[in-house]
């Protein structure tokens, strides 16, 4: 049973196969590297689990651990450690032992491989060169013959013509000669060769190609040996760990039958036992009989009726939401200014650190250039310094380059945090209402507000120790009466408004300002009765009314009395008119001011 004798002629489908044979080897490989893979996986979330469970020192966690039970646990835990480094164990054994060593043959085997085809191929070369020798000689004989023929029948015509000289019939006798000589060199060289190449055929298909095909198949025999061995080899890593978490597994069941419940149950006892005695028994009480009586500790009357919750009631206050929730469309502006102040801080912060660590880098391989320069200075046989005035120039101009840059949005965020007011001291909004008589109340229920970055956060008034009686009112007032105008504004350049809460604008067009801008960025303008919205402050023009703004000559109080709809106002007393922010308002043909915000004051 010899490839060579039985496959002569397969010299293509034995390349296909011995190639197949080492992609299963390689493929073989892959597996095993696979496993060791997940073996070191196991082994980590084996060990993470392990210690994720193991008591924090000095916590209260130790104390639990003097129940046999816990201490069983904890065993076990130590025990679930060791079987993962059982685990590891197998992964470094089967990577040393199987996937280190058959790469290594792999390579081997890949070279005797091709060493072996090469002179199979140069065998295939040789033959098919001395075939074409054979039929060229072959070609050439024959067409001799044929001129050789022709040459005769010349020379017999010649000389049977009467009318030719004796010199032509002389000459063409000799040409006739002459091709006949030719046609017996290239029979005596065809000869020769043919038997050249049976001799060298024989050669090729009883001795070449049956040792090539031989030591081929000897090779792919021993390829089978060694993925035998391997997985032999495979199976006697993971046998060998055995004892080992067998033990393992064997001081997780002695940890588990060292459980005592009894000794755990009397730990209990030690651990909570207070030492009091139980309560006797109550004595009766006769209320047929009068008699002064007084509640007795152990009365429930004192904890009945007192529980109901006490109802807070705060003013309804339309907290002020920031026009972003979407994100914008199209291209976006180098400085952000697209964005609301938080999340442009946040971007401009990201793209500064981002120059900073850039910078960093590109100084960094200065310093490595510099050094090298040094060397080839104190040492000119390594190398020529002035090589890298080149290099070491255009990283000097990429850092003044990335400095301007750093320093450009390094402007823009001081300029954003500059305009940022704290967490703290944003403008609230209120909706309690001021008495004329008495102090004014402040309505500190939580407003709630859409941060920047998304969140709600919750801001109470100053005054917290003071509330307000909510009535029916809010609503009505809150849903009739919208904020007045306080100016007016020129839109510089048109806005989109996509975003909730923001409203379109175009170029030139003149709208109301409602709300000027609180530090945030954004100034608040009314189109319409229905249609108001908050627009960047940098997109606009304000101007706002000088009769708007200054001292309160009169505050005005909102009162609802039966009948009244809708509510009016009636004059009071202003508490501060000096530093009271009064705004117009107008109410079909009354008009007069009221007064801002208290303590709010705009610069």
């Amino acid at each position: 049973m010899s490839w060579g004798t039985e496959l002569w002629d397969q010299f293509d489908n034995l390349e296909k196969h011995t190639q197949w044979g080492i992609d299963i080897l390689e493929k073989y490989i892959k597996f095993v590297k696979e496993r060791t893979e997940i073996e070191l996986s196991y082994a980590k979330q084996l060990r993470n689990l392990s210690k994720k469970y193991q008591p924090k020192k000095n916590s209260k966690e130790e104390e639990e651990y003097r129940y046999t039970a816990c201490k069983a646990f904890l065993s076990t835990l130590n025990e679930t450690n060791d079987y993962a480094g059982q685990h590891e164990v197998i992964s470094e054994n089967m990577t040393s032992q199987i996937t280190a060593e058959l790469a290594r043959y792999i390579q081997e085997l890949k070279q005797e491989r091709k060493s072996h085809f090469h002179e199979g191929r140069k065998a295939q070369q040789h033959i098919e060169t001395c075939w074409k020798q054979l039929e060229s000689s072959k070609r050439r004989f024959e067409r001799d013959c044929k001129e050789a023929d022709r040459a005769q029948q010349y020379f017999e015509k010649m000389d049977a013509d009467i009318n030719v000289t004796k010199a032509d019939v002389e000459k063409a006798r000799q040409q006739a000669q002459i091709r006949h000589q030719m046609a017996e060199d290239s029979k005596a060289d065809y000869s020769s060769i043919l038997q050249k190449f049976n001799h060298e055929q024989r050669e090729y298909y009883h001795s070449h190609i049956p040792s090539i095909f031989q030591k081929i198949q000897e090779m792919e025999e021993r390829r089978i040996v060694r993925i035998g061995e391997s997985m032999k080899t495979y199976a006697e890593v993971d046998r060998q760990v055995i004892p080992i978490i067998g033990k393992c597994l064997d001081g997780i069941v002695k940890a588990a039958e060292s459980i005592d419940q009894k000794n755990d149950s009397q730990l209990v006892i030690e651990a909570y036992k207070s030492g009091f005695e139980p309560p006797g028994d109550f004595e009766f009480e006769d209320y047929t009989q009068p008699m002064k009586r007084t509640v007795s500790d152990n009365s429930l009357s004192n904890s009945r009726g007192d529980g109901k919750a006490e109802l807070k009631f705060g003013g309804k206050s339309k907290g002020k939401l920031w026009p972003f929730i979407k994100k914008n469309k199209g291209a976006t502006p180098e400085d952000f200014s697209n964005l609301p102040p938080e999340q442009r801080r946040k971007k401009l912060q990201q793209k500064v650190d981002e120059l900073n660590k850039e910078i960093q880098k590109e100084m960094d391989q200065r310093d490595a250039i510099t050094k090298m320069k040094d060397v080839y200075l104190k040492n000119p046989q390594m190398g020529d310094p002035a090589s890298l005035d080149h290099k070491l120039t255009e990283v000097n101009q990429n850092i003044e380059k990335l400095r301007l840059e750093a320093q450009k949005f390094e402007a823009w965020l001081a300029e954003v945090e500059g305009r940022l007011p704290a967490r703290g001291d944003q403008a609230r909004r209120q909706s309690g209402m001021y008495d004329g008589q008495t102090a004014p109340a402040v309505n500190n229920c939580a407003q709630d507000r859409e941060s920047p970055d998304g969140s709600y956060t919750e801001e109470q008034s100053q005054e917290s120790e003071v509330k307000v009686l909510a009535t029916d009112f809010d609503d009505e007032f809150d849903d009739e009466e919208p904020l007045p105008a306080i100016g007016t504004c020129k839109a510089l350049y048109t806005f989109d408004g996509q975003n909730e809460g923001t409203i379109s604008v175009t170029e030139g067009e003149t709208l109301y300002v409602i709300e000027e801008d609180k530090g945030d960025g954004w100034t608040r303008i009314r189109r319409s009765e229905d249609e108001e919205g908050y627009v960047p402050t940098s997109y606009v023009e304000v101007y706002l009314d000088k009769n708007a703004k200054g001292l309160c000559h009169g505050f005005l109080k909102v009162v609802k009395e039966p009948g009244d709809s809708p509510p009016r106002r009636s004059p009071a007393v202003c508490l501060s008119p000096q530093a009271c922010l009064a705004r117009t308002w107008t109410d079909g043909s009354r008009a007069g001011l009221e007064c801002g915000p208290q303590n709010l004051s705009l610069e």
